[in-house]
């Protein structure tokens, strides 16, 4: 997923590792300009900034009981809005707009 910043949410590498670190209570092992962490529900998740965009890929795990899924799922919004400075439902207006081509 590709994800916008707000005005005043800086693209730097550490500062996306700083929110990573408060939401995940995990190592966070760095590869290049590439952040990488594995926790709860989710196997993986690989953070980059690319221009003035943040990207992110997760690879879920399918055996992850219902509680924990739901705390990886906060946490990982958190995380989202954290270094995005936009809420969970101003991304999805974000991403509807992009969808319409508006």
């Amino acid at each position: 997923m590709e994800y916008s910043f707000k005005k005043g949410f800086r693209p730097e590498l550490e500062r996306i590792k700083a929110a990573l670190e408060e939401e995940f209570p995990t190592e966070i092992r760095q590869d290049g300009e590439r952040l990488l962490l594995s926790y709860g529900a989710l196997k993986s998740i690989e953070v980059w900034i690319e221009g003035k965009k943040l990207l992110v890929t997760t690879d879920s795990s399918g055996d992850a009981e219902d509680d924990v899924i739901l705390d990886t799922n906060k946490r990982f919004r958190n995380f989202l809005e954290r270094a995005t400075g936009y809420t969970a439902k101003q991304r999805l207006q974000q991403a509807k707009k992009e969808v319409s081509g508006g």
